[in-house]
């Protein structure tokens, strides 16, 4: 049975082709897995699985964050106070 899923983004083509490959080694692990222990080693692989789909679902989402924030250029400098501007900054100078 065929499915149609629509993309809008890198990031979702990722996570989707990630998602899809889990979904085929669950399967196949369940699959291989001897009589009265599919459960156990489908068990293992989904918490092993769903980690790593984890950790590289953050990678993706950052990498593509830090593309888009590259993009924008340089955030601006802050500047500098001026010194003694307020009591408590007239207090904390070094005498």
């Amino acid at each position: 049975m065929a499915h149609t899923v629509e993309v809008n983004t890198p990031l979702e083509a990722v996570l989707v082709e990630q998602a899809l490959a889990m979904a085929r080694e669950l399967g196949a692990v369940a699959d291989a897995a001897p009589d009265g222990h599919v459960l156990a080693h489908a068990e293992r692989a989904a918490v092993r699985l769903g980690r790593e789909f984890t950790r590289r679902a953050l990678e993706a989402a950052l990498q593509e964050q830090a593309a888009a924030a590259e993009k924008k250029g340089r955030p601006a400098a802050s500047a500098p106070a001026v010194a003694a501007a307020t009591p408590r900054a007239r207090r904390a100078r070094p005498r």
